[in-house]
């Protein structure tokens, strides 16, 4: 049995313990794709020893390397990525949504696949948690609970801007755990004249100010000149926490959920399934099914949909 891997879009920390596992369970079968589906499209395929996983197991990133690779998306690349796919009896994909969509594909033209949900947003459709998200929010916590004491020197307001993409669930879950002062979760929360008055009763007492604001909503620096301009007494701070997120080691729970996910992704391998997803549900790690196993006829091609972009009025 020959097994292949890769991670896919952002890296998520918790990926590297997963990828010692799999060596080690499948020591001398398993290869590894050099940066996710890029790697499987141009055959850029070696042995996942040559990576030394159990150097990277305790640290973020991925030691495979990771890259968001389009061109795997059309039919000249979707091609060379399903013969290249055919070399192995199994391909275990780490990632997120878009890296889901691409397993279900390739099950769908005869590759057995394993996905396992691994992005900081948390934002997997399938599963209430994805690996990486723990870790990102942990990351947001330390470093504001590093911060702020200067905020407080000064009764200044900061803002800090967490990572998520189009999902706020790192931005929420840290405002909860640091009961900041506001959140801007959405377009829609942003409300400058709320959050001024917020800030000066704040600042009126002595005390310094906190909001959380997720990213791709409002340009920070523009952020802060509207709040500025709302309340110009205060002296208001940006910081944008950025790659701490993914860079940051691996918490011990996320070190534990890593096992579990590897574990599942093992006992997938050897299943009928077309298409297995590992994913967490109702606190607990269950695999399913996402496709049952098939043998088509290697001219099928199933190219990936698109969706159809709305015409401008």
């Amino acid at each position: 049995m020959k097994i292949l891997v890769l991670t896919s879009g952002g890296d998520a920390p918790g990926m590297n313990m997963v990828l010692y596992l799999l060596q080690r369970r499948f020591i001398g079968r398993i290869y590894a794709c050099r940066a996710g589906f890029k790697g499987l499209v141009n055959n850029d395929i070696i042995t996942l020893s040559a990576f030394k996983p159990h150097r990277h197991m305790f640290e973020a990133g991925s030691a495979i390397k990771s890259s968001r690779y389009p061109q795997f998306n059309t039919k000249e690349g979707f091609e060379k990525a399903l013969e290249n796919a055919r070399r192995f009896d199994c391909l275990i994909i780490l990632g997120g949504n878009g890296s889901y969509k691409g397993a279900l594909q390739l099950a769908e033209n005869g590759i057995k696949t394993v996905f396992i949900p691994s992005t900081i947003d948390n934002d997997v459709e399938i599963s209430e948690y994805s690996q990486g998200f723990l870790t990102a929010v942990s990351a947001c916590c330390d470093y504001i609970d590093s911060v702020m004491p200067t905020m407080e020197a000064f009764d200044r307001c900061c803002i800090f801007e967490t990572m998520g993409r189009k999902c706020g669930k790192i931005a929420s879950e840290v405002f909860n755990i640091k009961k900041s002062d506001y959140l801007v979760q959405e377009e829609t929360d942003i409300d400058y004249d709320k959050i001024a008055e917020i800030v000066r009763k704040k600042n009126g007492r002595g005390e310094a100010s906190s909001i959380i604001l997720r990213e791709n909503i409002v340009k920070i620096d523009d952020f802060i000149k509207n709040l500025g301009e709302k309340c110009p007494k205060v002296e208001i701070k940006g910081c944008v926490i950025g790659y701490l997120q993914r860079g940051t080691k691996p918490t011990k729970v996320e070190l534990d959920y890593a096992k579990q996910f590897a574990k599942g992704a093992i006992n997938a391998v050897f299943s009928d399934a077309g298409c297995s997803a590992i994913v967490y549900r109702n606190k607990k790690f269950e695999t399913i099914e996402s496709l049952k196993r098939e043998q088509p006829s290697k001219k099928k091609i199933l190219m990936p949909k698109r969706k159809k972009e709305k015409k401008n009025n």
